[in-house]
């Protein structure tokens, strides 16, 4: 692409009246709420199954879910120790939830699945299905774990320094196909799998950015919380990591939807017209300018009265 048609681009879909839509999209989905009901759903699905699959990789004498995570973040000190003690059983493994248990497991997955669930709904303004869709929601939960034996798969296969890039880019298909995929099966296929592709694969990249970001900042995260309150700090690390990447997903969800709308009407050829672009930015730099020619003043003057002051 040649560097006049890649600034028209970057202008047009960067341009103050589409993000003011992506902004306004995120706050009528409740954005944050949202994000952080997913990731406490997420904890209470991903938790207990975490516990159950550390359980049976240790009585299969493999590497458990606590040694994966130390070495995939490199954990040192008290964050290793802190997922250590979490994820240990001082009365030997065992692989039995109970009844209870395993209700409480299945109950905790499909309440993440509504959750998911809502956020397509909310975000592509659709009539909300609730417990009706809770078929569907079992086949999204069995694909997430399909989707979560692959990407570890792809770690220990390409995994290598701490950002894991080539492990990273080979899931980034992989996370596109789940969130056009998900989307579908969670509207009850009332939501077209092509109005999903923007989404699929802006949040495919903004995780992938997520991921390799994280691999730097949470080891600081969980050495810091581990070292002050031991597993607990693992605790409110993990929710921590959980809330970034739901933040992610919802944010993505908002700008993938705007997006597929601004793609419809570039069809219908109502895209605006290339001298609105400009005065939109024409207007922003001069109230930029008008901005900060008002602070240097404002600047001028304190001097000014400081310099008679001391005078």
């Amino acid at each position: 692409m040649q560097p006049t048609r890649l600034v028209r681009t970057l202008t047009f879909w960067l341009r103050p009246a589409f993000a003011l839509r992506v902004v306004s999209r995120f706050q009528r989905i409740i954005g944050f709420d949202r994000a952080i009901a997913l990731a406490s759903s997420a904890f209470t699905t991903l938790l207990p199954v975490a516990l159950l699959v550390a359980s049976v990789l240790s009585r299969l004498g493999r590497q458990d879910v606590a040694d994966r995570i130390v070495n995939r973040y490199g954990l040192t000190g008290g964050g290793a120790d802190a997922v250590r003690s979490l994820f240990s059983f001082p009365d030997g493994p065992g692989v039995s939830l109970g009844f209870f248990g395993v209700i409480f497991l299945v109950v905790s997955s499909l309440s993440f699945a509504r959750a998911a669930q809502r956020l397509y709904e909310q975000t592509w303004e659709l009539t909300p299905l609730s417990v009706r869709n809770s078929l569907n929601g079992l086949l999204w939960l069995l694909a997430v774990v399909v989707y979560a034996v692959a990407v570890g798969w792809l770690h220990a296969l390409f995994g290598g320094g701490r950002l894991q890039f080539a492990a990273t880019a080979c899931q980034v298909p992989l996370t596109a196909a789940l969130l056009i995929w998900g989307g579908w099966i969670l509207t009850a296929r009332r939501c077209p799998w092509p109005h999903l592709v923007p989404f699929g694969i802006i949040g495919a990249l903004f995780s992938a950015l997520y991921a390799m970001g994280s691999a730097v900042y949470l080891p600081r995260v969980f050495s810091s919380y581990g070292t002050r309150y031991g597993a607990l700090g693992a605790v409110f690390a993990m929710i921590t990591a959980l809330f970034g990447a739901m933040l992610t997903f919802v944010g993505s969800a908002a700008l993938g939807r705007e997006v597929n709308d601004e793609l419809g009407r570039i069809a219908r050829h109502e895209a605006p017209p290339d001298d609105e672009i400009r005065q939109e930015w024409a207007t922003i730099r001069r109230q930029t300018m008008a901005h900060w020619q008002t602070a240097r003043e404002d600047l001028a003057r304190r001097r000014q009265a400081r310099a008679a002051k001391h005078g």
